[in-house]
């Protein structure tokens, strides 16, 4: 089982993935959860592994994608109401399934480093793909003209000979660095992309011209506000490994400023699997093929993970029918 659940989080490595780690540190009976249980979490609700079932499951793994979207770990405790949280640091929720007990789950995100997707082989490319495989980052590099290229020998670095925006992974880093080599064509492509952020190695002037001249092709004007131009932090860069440290140093300032934005309380998990269900009574996801009650209630099936809730659902479905 161990060698099962490392090989999953090896593969999620490997296709720089984001991920959660959750292990159950301590229980009170009775929970079907014991100490040094675990599972690892994926962004669209997949659990591979085991942490508890009924409520803990759900909650468990709201807070599991909510850590990745915050950066942040967590110690959740799932305890009856009538426990008091002595922690500061634990976040507790109500244990509303009538068997009782207590449960906590530590969880860590694993957020893969960023994606360069970096266009062109001019000197200021080449330098960044040396930049980024010295931060551990994964790097594309779009030789569509087949030059010579001296990059770093590593396995993150890989060199594809055309511009697709199907290669583009989302969240990743387009920086176009052609440099008077297909700049239009190659910044048109890339602002059609998924990339999170698109930047484009220009002067001031050269760059009004490119977008210009991509706008008349069609190009919208909120595809527009994607580009940076000028890329980079502003440092004084002179050389090509200067204007890469600074291209890497803007794009460490938005990883990092999208880690320490904490997400309200009430934000719920965001979950693109339409395999679960948004519990109305305590507005924790429900995995609806492992739900103990269904109802159907005004043509729209609930379903609930335990007996408190649907108790609870019964007594007033109207304060918790989906309007």
């Amino acid at each position: 089982m161990f060698n099962k659940f490392l090989k999953a989080a090896a593969i999620l490595q490997n296709s720089n993935e984001a991920y959660a780690i959750a292990i159950v540190v301590n229980r009170e009976n009775p929970t079907s959860g014991k100490p040094g249980d675990k599972a690892i979490i994926k962004a669209d609700g997949s659990i591979i592994g085991w942490i508890g079932g009924g409520c803990t499951r759900g909650i468990v793994l709201q807070e599991a994608v909510k850590a990745m979207e915050d950066g942040k770990s967590r110690l959740v405790k799932i305890a009856p109401t009538n426990e008091k949280n002595e922690h500061n640091q634990v976040k507790t929720y109500p244990m509303t399934c009538q068997s009782g007990g207590s449960v906590e789950v530590y969880i860590e995100p694993i957020i893969p480093n960023p994606h360069l997707f970096i266009i062109g082989v001019s000197p200021i490319a080449i330098a960044l793909t040396k930049v980024a495989a010295a931060m551990d980052y994964k790097a594309t590099v779009v030789n569509f003209n087949s030059s010579k290229l001296s990059l770093p020998k590593t396995d993150k670095v890989e060199v594809v000979d055309a511009m697709s925006t199907s290669l583009v992974p989302k969240n990743s880093y387009v920086i176009v660095c052609t440099q008077g080599d297909s700049d239009a064509e190659m910044l048109f492509q890339a602002v059609f992309s998924e990339a999170g952020y698109v930047g484009f190695v220009a002067s001031v002037k050269k760059a009004k011209s490119v977008i210009q001249e991509i706008k008349s092709k069609g190009v919208t004007g909120e595809q527009l506000k994607r580009i940076k131009s000028p890329v980079g932090l502003d440092i004084n860069a002179k050389t090509p490994e200067e204007v890469a440290v600074s291209i890497l140093a803007e794009i460490v300032s938005i990883v990092r400023k999208d880690e320490i934005q904490d997400l309200p309380d009430t934000q719920q998990a965001k979950l693109k699997n339409d395999g679960y269900f948004l519990n109305p009574v305590c507005n924790i996801p429900i995995l609806k093929s492992t739900a103990k009650h269904v109802i159907t209630y005004k043509n729209i099936d609930y379903y609930f993970c335990c007996d408190g809730c649907k108790e609870a659902f019964d007594k007033e479905p109207d304060k918790y029918a989906l309007t």
